[in-house]
């Protein structure tokens, strides 16, 4: 089966005489406004106008909640369920809205059609539509999600299996110190660059006096002494509060797990700062640097730094070499340090939350123990094999 079809999803509409563009939700033929203006040049809806979405979607179409035989279940009614059911797990508003396109996204080509329809033919068609192999598996693995939560509240008894792509390759590209010293530069030293709209230098292009980067600066170092993930570094704080993650600046243990939040397979223990960390945070505070969270813009929490760190590596010209250089580079940077420095792998692993399989199999060969005892005893052999050797008289020619 092709496209199954196109659910309600929202269209930027364009700017008509005396109105300017803004969301609407496209319905088939119907056309329902959001009251929200899309801004110049704005690619993707706001948050509320996705709210606004799935409020819609909830609204116009109550899936039944009771047993009925997979050919007359819609996925639409699969995908909705789960949506109502999980959505408020996701305590940050970045998840939320991830999960609701991801969700927006499965309900536009599956949405019509049956769940016993399902067939590994209609996944590879949604890859291929998708032209993107990574996120298509996720959007799947969410689509699995669905149905086996469907199938957990009895709402099915059918076993339906969702074939996923193959993984793609894990990423491997870390920071080496030279180019670690010199991103953190770019972050401290750029300046934000402006053109001049008016008078004689017109056109030309000035540097102002704004460090539109030191806040990545900030973030930078948390994410290479600590190896935390990229939200918990973004929501650390100084201070207890829910939603946050807490920074004991007096003890010097980070609580990287946020307060309310529960621990899921993603491992945030507490771990001690250290030492040369600790000083620059207490630095922060005591200086009135940051004033709520310790990676802030304009006084404010941030909720990703993905803009601003590859604006970051474009300045610093990292991407010039192998593999690209993302936040979560900076994690793999921490844990291939402390292989190389030779820390205790249990120690390691629970220091950056990971499983110590996990740390060795994909770590493990930056350590300087690394299979040494092999390459040693195979010298050794050779050493005995050397020595045992008979030696044969030379013969001194007559004189």
């Amino acid at each position: 089966m092709s496209n199954a079809g196109k659910g309600p999803r929202l269209w930027k509409k364009p700017a008509q005489a005396g109105r300017q563009a803004h969301w609407v939700v496209k319905d088939g033929p119907k056309r329902i406004a959001t009251g929200f203006v899309a801004k110049p040049f704005e690619l993707h809806p706001p948050k509320e106008a996705e709210e606004f979405l799935a409020n819609y979607i909830a609204s116009k179409h109550a899936p039944e909640r009771k047993l009925r035989d997979v050919d007359h279940i819609p996925i639409a009614d699969v995908l909705a369920i789960y949506h109502t059911d999980r959505r408020d797990g996701f305590e940050d508003q970045i998840q939320q809205r991830r999960f609701d396109a991801s969700i927006n996204r499965l309900n536009d080509f599956f949405g019509l059609c049956m769940l016993g329809e399902m067939q590994e033919s209609l996944t590879k068609q949604f890859v291929k539509k998708r032209g993107n192999q990574g996120g298509a598996r996720r959007d799947l693995e969410n689509l699995r999600a669905a149905i086996n939560h469907h199938a957990d509240q009895n709402l099915h008894h059918a076993v339906i299996k969702v074939k996923l792509p193959p993984k793609g390759a894990p990423r491997e590209r870390w920071l080496d110190r030279s180019e670690a010293a010199r991103l953190l530069w770019a972050c401290w030293r750029h300046r934000e660059v402006q053109t001049i709209h008016r008078g004689r230098h017109k056109g030309e292009k000035v540097q102002t006096a704004k460090y539109t980067l030191r806040h990545v600066a900030r973030f930078m170092l948390i994410g290479l002494y600590t190896g935390t993930r990229a939200a918990a570094i973004a929501a650390a704080s100084p201070r207890r509060e829910h939603g946050r993650a807490f920074v004991d600046l007096n003890a010097g243990i980070f609580y990287r797990l946020m307060i309310g939040k529960r621990a899921t397979n993603k491992r945030q223990p507490p771990a001690p700062l250290p030492p040369r960390l600790l000083a620059h945070m207490r630095r922060w505070e005591r200086k009135k640097i940051i004033a709520h969270c310790f990676v802030e813009w304009h006084g404010q929490p941030v909720k990703s730094v993905k803009n601003a760190f590859k604006r970051a590596v474009e300045v610093a010209k990292l991407d010039l070499t192998d593999g690209n250089v993302t936040p979560h580079t900076l994690r793999h940077t921490a844990a291939t340090w402390l292989m190389q420095r030779g820390a205790d792998p249990w120690e390691a692993a629970g220091f950056l939350g990971m499983s110590v399989k996990v740390l060795i199999d994909t770590y493990g060969h930056h350590h300087p123990d690394y299979m040494r005892g092999a390459a040693f005893a195979i010298t050794q052999k050779d050493r005995v094999e050397s020595t045992t050797k008979v030696r044969t008289p030379s013969v001194r020619k007559a004189s």
